[in-house]
């Protein structure tokens, strides 16, 4: 499963990993959402619906590209930098395409199935 974020012609690509959390995420698509940016490290953004976390990692030293969600606050969370692990923060995949350009997201964000 790959995704598509996109905002003011920036555009990156995730691939997800086959858990509960990444196809409750993958089910929602498209979404168009408002993306924060947080703590100077990761951008975040809200999906309409909770993810289901059965059978998804713990996100063990997230680093720059990694795609989590943060289960305390229903939050998908985009890093641009390391971070490490927090209790409650879920892997969901990694970018593949576009590492660069996640700190320039801004504003609203669209998310999409990548289509081939």
């Amino acid at each position: 499963m790959r995704i598509t974020v996109t905002s003011n012609g920036n555009t990156v690509v995730y691939i997800l990993n086959d858990s509960g959390a990444s196809r409750s995420l993958y089910n929602q698509l498209p979404m168009i959402v408002d993306v924060e940016n947080y703590g100077g490290i990761e951008k975040i953004f809200y999906p309409p619906e909770k993810l289901n976390t059965a059978d998804t990692p713990l996100a063990k030293g997230a680093n720059a590209g990694t795609l989590a969600y943060y289960a305390p606050w229903g939050d998908v969370v985009m890093f641009y930098a390391s971070f490490g692990s927090a209790a409650g923060l879920y892997e969901l995949g990694h970018v593949v395409f576009g590492q660069e350009q996640i700190e320039e997201l801004s504003g609203t964000i669209r998310i999409e199935k990548e289509v081939k």
